[in-house]
């Protein structure tokens, strides 16, 4: 794997600091394979997205419920002897006060050279620390445990909320998650007619199932987190309108959301589509068009289950015109 990138301040997550500050840096590091896969490092995680949706119009899904992937988490990030660099100027500054940095001192053993930091450990295990979605949504803030210590083979402690285990690893890739535009076919294509029923369908190789995998490769846990297409629903963007189904939602059949019209199906009723019952006139109708994706995961150990469904959509412009008479 060659490296292409390693930046600083950017995209990505950026890590929360000691003593609940934000310290301003990120860790992102993109690898490239022969194959073309793509894994980037983000926060302490890594995340395969060649199986991601790609293209101009992907997007990220929205969860169907007030759920959401975690604002913070906590990851491997020190060994004993990087703790122990990482503290040890911040203590030397004397900035933080006496009394914090006598206290920190001791936590961490620091005046003993052979244990202190838990180097008789080094190899053994990780500090781990806390990491924040550079998006600071509401929680980002929340993570404010100190640095602790898990050995190797060991789960973190249950106490400490987000601490990566393969199902926050699933929550985190969710939120990697790509899925492809959705901007239906319609026919009749350039402009429909008042009262026809205009088929409404999505290109099949487009909408197949695309996950993204989390893994800690230190410890040795990683989780795939999939969507599936499930079903289309239409808004036709005024009240002046049937859609079929009447629901509005096409569900999925065969690998396919709704069907191409075909010559001489004029008046057949389309298995997803909408009938306009007046024009546009000199403008537009706004469809509006929202593909609902299962999410389900896998995990280290055949751990896994079902995520909140995701949502992806966009709004596309529909003339509609009358159906002119021919008076002889």
């Amino acid at each position: 794997m060659a490296a292409l990138v390693c930046c600083a301040v950017g995209p990505a997550h950026a890590e929360k600091g000691f003593g609940g500050g934000t310290d301003g840096q990120t860790e992102q590091r993109a690898d490239t394979g022969d194959d073309g896969t793509v894994s980037v490092t983000v926060g302490g995680v890594v995340f395969d997205r060649s199986k991601n949706g790609s293209g101009g119009s992907v997007g990220a899904v929205t969860s169907s419920t007030s759920w959401s992937p975690p604002a913070c988490w906590y990851a491997p990030k020190y060994t004993p002897k990087e703790l122990q660099e990482t503290l040890e100027p911040i203590w030397e500054a004397e900035s933080t006060g006496y009394e914090w940095d006598a206290e920190q001192r001791e936590k961490y053993n620091a005046k003993d050279e052979e244990k202190g930091f838990n180097k008789d450990k080094t190899g053994k295990g990780y500090w781990w620390d806390s990491y924040v979605d550079k998006s600071y949504p509401p929680g980002w803030d929340e993570c404010d445990e100190d640095p602790f210590w898990v050995d190797t083979g060991d789960a973190p402690p249950a106490d400490i909320e987000n601490a990566v285990t393969p199902e926050v690893l699933a929550e985190l890739a969710y939120a990697e998650i790509r899925v492809p535009g959705t901007e239906v076919t319609l026919a009749p294509a350039e402009a429909t007619k008042v009262n026809l029923p205009t088929w409404a369908w999505l290109n099949g190789a487009e909408f197949k199932p695309v996950s993204v995998t989390a893994s800690v490769e230190a410890i040795g846990i990683e989780a795939t987190a999939t969507a599936e297409p499930m079903s289309l629903q239409i808004k036709p963007g005024t009240p002046d309108a049937e859609t079929y189904p009447a629901s509005g939602v096409c569900e999925i059949t065969d690998g396919r959301i709704g069907a191409p019209y075909e010559k001489g199906k004029a008046d057949s009723t389309p298995p997803c589509g909408v009938k306009y019952l007046r024009s546009s006139g000199d403008g537009t109708f706004p469809l509006q068009a929202t593909v609902t994706w299962a999410i389900h995961w896998t995990g280290t150990g055949g751990a896994g289950g079902d995520l909140p469904d995701g949502a992806f959509g966009a709004t596309q412009d529909v003339v509609v015109q009358e159906i002119q008479a021919i008076n002889r």
